[in-house]
């Protein structure tokens, strides 16, 4: 059965709302309440301030032990909404720029569907989470007890991703997602007149020198057959217009998709940075620290969530075995808990509201996917908790 009318303009209003007031990472308090409020009414179980801000609602049919966890994410992104639909952010610098907006829209409708038509056998547990951009809410929400409290057999998430057909689905079974790591270089050297280079060690220079070498950590120290990102950012100095630095800064992140790749990556650029360092007389460190982990979809509920996504919109709108993506996702935190898979829903290709690149000033989710987002929830939870399932999951 297709989302009813009214429960689709129920979330299209949600979203809207959501859009206009977003919030940061752990400062999703009216985003919060609203969904607490949401599902408080359709006599859903709830627990709120899980992680933070954090909700979770659980909703239980039928006498099975059998539960699953649907995820979605309420944070936005610290940057100025240049775009002009009537919902436009209300806040300066802060709008829902990545679609986490429409998430949690896409989740409630599904909550709503489910209590209204509890055709499934056992429990289901609408987790919406706080602060997944900087990647610390899924693992407060799990250092809160999450799993403990609400233990699931497996949990499942959801994103739009501009670039893929609206309404269509890609999903991989393995590594689906990269790790991100962020580096910090801080070069100390000694400054000085720009006339007399011959009395400084321009801490510009050593820097320069490490950026051109950080290119070699891919080229020629990762396998062919390995894939690996090294990004240099930012370079910042104390130096002025006759002023050579004295120290400088470079910053930026890495990726790949296997904890080695990322072992070999810090291994390599620290090794870098000492030797660069030494040779010019440069006092040089290294902050390395790992803010995402891979994102490792699991064999079983990789099937279970391509055969639901095949309900929905048909056979050639779902790729089952798409390509690994480049970027980072929280959710892989709770994945590494419990097993699970990350599916992406296409938000359109032809403009560069819906198509263009995610946390650009100008994107928008789109509305018209959000029908299908609550189909696929729906007809993910009835095929994990249908008793006649249980013997094939």
């Amino acid at each position: 059965m297709r989302s009813e009318p009214d429960i689709v303009e129920a979330a299209t209003v949600w979203r809207h709302q959501i859009h206009r007031h977003p919030e940061l990472g752990f400062r999703e308090d009216e985003t919060a309440a609203l969904v607490a409020d949401e599902l408080t009414g359709l006599g859903i179980e709830v627990m709120v301030g899980v992680g933070g801000t954090g909700v979770v609602g659980s909703l239980s049919a039928g006498d099975s032990t059998r539960s699953i966890g649907l995820r979605a994410d309420m944070d936005a992104i610290g940057i100025q909404e240049l775009g002009d639909p009537p919902y436009r952010s209300e806040s300066p610098e802060v709008f829902h720029g990545c679609g986490h907006d429409g998430h949690t829209a896409m989740l409630l409708g599904a909550a709503h569907r489910l209590a209204a038509e509890p055709d499934f056998d056992g429990t289901v547990h609408f987790i919406f989470q706080p602060c997944e951009e900087t990647g610390l809410g899924a693992q407060a929400m799990i250092d809160d007890g999450l799993f403990e409290r609400r233990p699931m057999d497996a949990v499942y998430g959801l994103h739009n991703w501009p670039g893929i057909p609206a309404g269509h689905f890609a999903i991989r079974s393995g590594p689906a997602m990269a790790f991100e790591h962020i580096f910090e270089i801080v070069i100390r050297g000694r400054g000085g007149h720009a006339s007399m280079p011959d009395r400084t060690v321009d801490a510009i220079a050593v820097g320069a020198e490490i950026v051109v070498a950080l290119q070699t950590i891919v080229s020629r120290s990762l396998s062919p057959l390995d894939a690996g990102v090294v990004s240099v950012t930012e370079f910042l100095s104390d130096g002025a217009r006759n002023v050579i630095a004295s120290t400088a800064t470079i910053r930026g992140d890495c990726r790949g998709f296997t904890d080695a790749v990322g072992r070999q990556i810090e291994d390599r650029m620290a090794a870098l940075v000492a030797g660069v360092g030494a040779a010019h007389g440069a006092d040089c460190s290294l902050r390395y620290t790992r803010e995402f982990i891979v994102l490792n979809n699991t064999e079983a509920e990789t099937r279970a969530a391509t055969a639901a996504a095949r309900a929905v919109v048909g056979d050639r709108c779902v790729d089952g075995s798409a390509p690994a993506v480049p970027a980072s996702e929280d959710f892989a935190r709770m994945l590494a808990m419990v097993p699970g898979c990350y599916a992406l829903i296409g938000n359109g290709v032809d403009d560069s509201v819906h198509g263009g690149s995610l946390h650009n000033p100008h994107y928008d989710f789109n509305d018209a996917i959000i029908a299908t987002g609550i189909d696929y929830w729906v007809a993910l939870t009835v095929q994990q908790l249908d008793p006649e399932s249980a013997g094939r999951r």
